[in-house]
């Protein structure tokens, strides 16, 4: 009988994957099961199968990360639940900081730190996520959301709230979800995974089109939500003005990097804004263009 369930949705990243296994495994117990949800990865993940041959695989058609997982739990019967992606590295406590910290009725995050899968120096790209991706805490405080890459609750919870929806922010609306039907969102900051940075401006592009099209689906709908949306949009380059001197201020940064995340804030606000108001009169954003 397992304790515990891994889930870990899976798609065509087969080399971050085994990073994620070769830190986790050496963690797992008897009574913790380890479950990889594939997204119908057209790279095959057999040699995973056959180095890992106690981790279960199990197949998800519909795309995205929340399908995934849903597919992970389904295929589980553990009273309790760790959540973390195909690439994050779990820490050597991951689990048994995990084993701690649950408890009935609670869903708890933990901290998501960056990594650089390039030499130094940083590119504009990778410097911008040093200063300003998962910033974990800090969605708790403020968005009163965890993040769903670094998560462990109980079966009993995951069931009453429901499974993670596709095509909206799924942390974000998991999250506020189980707030809504009584239960406590936590944070500890020992309970951690690392996450490399996107290496360039494609990479960012591709990840910040995705996020603000699933935030308004959750966010912009509705009169009221469409002018919130609007304002929030406007409120884009002003944002450039608040973060640039916590970029120049960052002590893991060279001057050289500062200057180019810099750019890269520029950017990405000036973009979001644009992408924004085009969310208002297209309702979706296609990350493939």
């Amino acid at each position: 009988m397992y304790e515990f369930a891994v889930i870990i949705p899976h798609y065509n990243d087969v080399v971050r994957l085994e990073r994620c296994l070769e830190a986790l495994m050496p963690q797992v117990t008897d009574d913790i099961e380890v479950v990889v949800a594939d997204n119908a990865s057209s790279v095959s993940i057999e040699g995973v199968v056959q180095r890992w041959p106690n981790v279960r695989t199990v197949t998800q058609t519909e795309r995205g990360a929340g399908p995934a997982r849903n597919a992970g739990v389904a295929a589980t019967s553990a009273p309790w639940l760790l959540f973390i992606d195909a690439d994050c590295v779990p820490a050597p406590n991951w689990v048994a900081r995990g084993r701690e910290i649950a408890r009935e009725g609670t869903v708890i995050g933990g901290r998501v730190d960056v990594f650089h899968e390039t030499l130094p120096p940083q590119s504009g790209a990778e410097a911008f996520e040093t200063v300003f991706a998962f910033q974990m805490e800090s969605y708790l405080r403020k968005g009163a959301f965890l993040g769903s890459g670094n998560l462990v609750t109980s079966r009993k919870v995951f069931e009453q709230v429901g499974e993670f929806r596709p095509a909206v922010s799924e942390d974000k609306d998991w999250s506020q979800r189980a707030a809504k039907a009584g239960y406590r969102l936590d944070f500890d900051t020992s309970f951690a995974v690392s996450h490399p940075s996107r290496q360039d401006w494609t990479a960012l592009r591709h990840k910040w089109l995705r996020l603000t099209s699933e935030s308004f689906k959750l966010e912009g709908q509705g009169a009221k939500g469409k002018l919130m949306w609007a304002s929030k949009s406007l409120m884009m380059p002003f944002s450039i003005l608040f973060h640039t001197p916590r970029l120049f201020c960052h002590p893991k940064l060279s001057r050289v990097e500062k200057i180019r995340g810099f750019f890269i804030l520029v950017r990405l606000r000036l973009a979001r804004m644009i992408w924004m108001f085009c969310c208002l009169y297209k309702n979706e954003l296609s990350a493939e263009k």
